[in-house]
């Protein structure tokens, strides 16, 4: 066992205090270690001196602890965990040992690691879905969202209280007033009690499936995946190029097989009836009304509307 002596040597010190014994007494005067010795009269200068080791790393940890640089930065032994000391009796003799304390940042770390497991995206900004913004922190940024926050907000009240329902939200409005990062925001806070979602961002996704159509496995994963989430987001629908394959066999697919089944949610530039005109139309095939009524009955008898209002952010940014 390496020496008393050594280990308080390479405890920062004042430069005024040099001697073995006044090092001793700083090293135990220290917070962690006197309340140790409050809890534990049985701790003496022999069990001291027998785990002077243990004792050095968990002031070094506290220490280290109490001025935290963060996690990705974590200077203890084990990144993430601190030592804590307990006593045992073992024959009628005092011994101290050292177990391992996961701490609260790693602890937060590993619960949103799990919450993120749920959610899957597909061409959508990464942090939007990582912001943690609540209800009120968005009515602040733009208090003319408050009938679409206030919709939202009794929505995912009924869903945790009652169980996922059948109907999803179609949220509309013009270009930049948050219905992209509205539905991040739903989807995040979801993901904490257990719904597993997947947003994407229409225009860019569908022409992912075009070039998947020489992959059928992987079309056919994704495709499932859609099916079976328990909350899915196509965001920005009809700002996609659609044609009859897209429309009629992946998207009426997946729409076939969720209604009834689990909610869908939309947003979009157009309202309903202007969506509609979008699916009826394809570069292709030109006009075709009926299948454009087919796939819109999937969605609108599953939905219901809500307007977002608000100042278009891009503009303010720019």
């Amino acid at each position: 066992m390496e020496s008393f002596a050594k280990h308080l040597k390479q405890i920062p010190m004042p430069a005024s205090v040099t001697s073995y014994e006044a090092k001793k007494k700083e090293l135990l005067a220290h917070p962690i270690v006197s309340r140790l010795l409050a809890d534990n009269p049985a701790i003496d200068d022999a069990v001291i001196n027998m785990n002077v080791t243990r004792i050095y790393q968990l002031v070094k940890e506290d220490n280290h602890c109490n001025h935290c640089p963060g996690l990705d930065r974590c200077p203890n032994d084990q990144v993430g965990y601190y030592t804590r000391l307990s006593t045992q009796e073992v024959h009628g003799r005092t011994q101290l040992n050292e177990h391992k304390v996961m701490c609260m940042k790693l602890r937060a770390k590993q619960s949103n690691d799990e919450i993120r497991k749920r959610i899957r995206s597909f061409y959508i900004d990464e942090q939007l879905l990582e912001q943690g913004y609540d209800s009120d922190e968005i009515l602040e940024m733009d208090p003319k969202r408050e009938k679409a926050v206030a919709t939202l907000s009794d929505y995912m009240h009924r869903t945790v209280n009652e169980g996922l329902p059948k109907r999803g939200l179609y949220l509309v409005g013009e270009f930049g007033t948050g219905k992209t990062y509205l539905m991040c925001y739903f989807l995040s806070e979801m993901a904490k009690f257990g719904f597993s979602g997947v947003i994407v961002y229409m225009p860019d996704f569908m022409e992912d499936l075009k070039a998947m159509f020489h992959d059928p496995q992987k079309l056919k994963d994704t495709i499932e995946m859609m099916k079976h989430t328990d909350l899915l987001i196509f965001d920005d629908i009809g700002a996609e190029n659609m044609n009859p394959w897209l429309r009629d066999h992946v998207l009426g697919s997946i729409l076939n097989y969720r209604m009834n089944r689990k909610p869908t949610f939309y947003t979009s530039n157009y309202d309903l009836d202007r969506l509609e005109l979008h699916f009826s139309f394809t570069n292709k095939e030109g006009e075709e009304e009926d299948k454009g009524k087919r796939i819109m009955e999937r969605i609108r008898t599953f939905v219901d509307e809500v307007k977002v209002n608000g100042v278009n952010k891009r503009k303010k940014r720019a």
